[in-house]
């Protein structure tokens, strides 16, 4: 087995910068157009705005899609990616699923346009970002971090990077939401997506943050 290698920083601890930066976009609407094709992506799901939605954001090869659509039978379990190379090793996938290639900056700002109020959301293993110049690339410290929040339901974010666990949950807490920040304890045969399983078998620690937006 090829170990995966835990995310480096010359970062210690939360950023510097985060409180000032998140509370800049959570007083200030991003303004900056949408991308040419994501408008018509969104457009080929329809009305959902009635439907109970399960959001699997930056979903990769849709497995972790696969796996909600099994755990919330009774929803509309919905993957998105930017990558047609990761959906395109999808495999099959329950009745209930289904999945989109969108940029995903425009896709919450399209969904929340739209009306859209999620029962789940699950942001599994977003690209850690490691380096401090990196911080408005960590979607806690985003532009668009007010439209994600505005979507609701039950937020659950989970990496193997403790800065990015830290300052997502102190993201939450400053747009007055309370976060639960956990370490996760799981046997390796249980990883929720492929980096789950590779993290698992490395032996990294893994963090779990959850919030209720309803």
């Amino acid at each position: 087995m090829d170990k995966s290698r835990k995310p480096c920083s010359s970062q210690q601890g939360v950023h510097a910068r985060l409180e000032e930066t998140v509370r800049r976009h959570l007083a200030k609407p991003w303004r900056q157009p949408l991308r040419a094709f994501s408008r018509p992506a969104f457009e080929t799901l329809g009305d959902c705005s009635h439907r109970k939605i399960v959001l699997d954001a930056g979903c990769g090869t849709g497995h972790s899609t696969a796996l909600l659509g099994q755990r919330f039978p009774d929803c509309m379990v919905l993957g998105v990616d930017r990558s047609a190379s990761r959906l395109g090793r999808s495999g099959s996938l329950p009745g209930n699923v289904s999945l989109l290639r969108a940029d995903l900056a425009d896709f919450w700002r399209l969904a929340k346009e739209a009306g859209w109020a999620l029962q789940h959301h699950f942001l599994l293993y977003p690209n850690p970002w490691p380096k401090p110049a990196h911080l408005k690339r960590r979607w806690h410290a985003h532009p668009v971090w007010p439209d994600v929040l505005a979507l609701g339901g039950t937020l659950e974010l989970r990496t193997n990077f403790a800065i990015y666990a830290e300052e997502f949950a102190l993201a939450l807490e400053l747009a007055g939401y309370r976060a639960h920040l956990q370490v996760l304890s799981l046997p390796a045969e249980t990883g929720i997506s492929p980096f789950e399983t590779k993290y698992l078998q490395s032996r990294h620690t893994l963090f779990c943050v959850r919030a209720d937006l309803h």
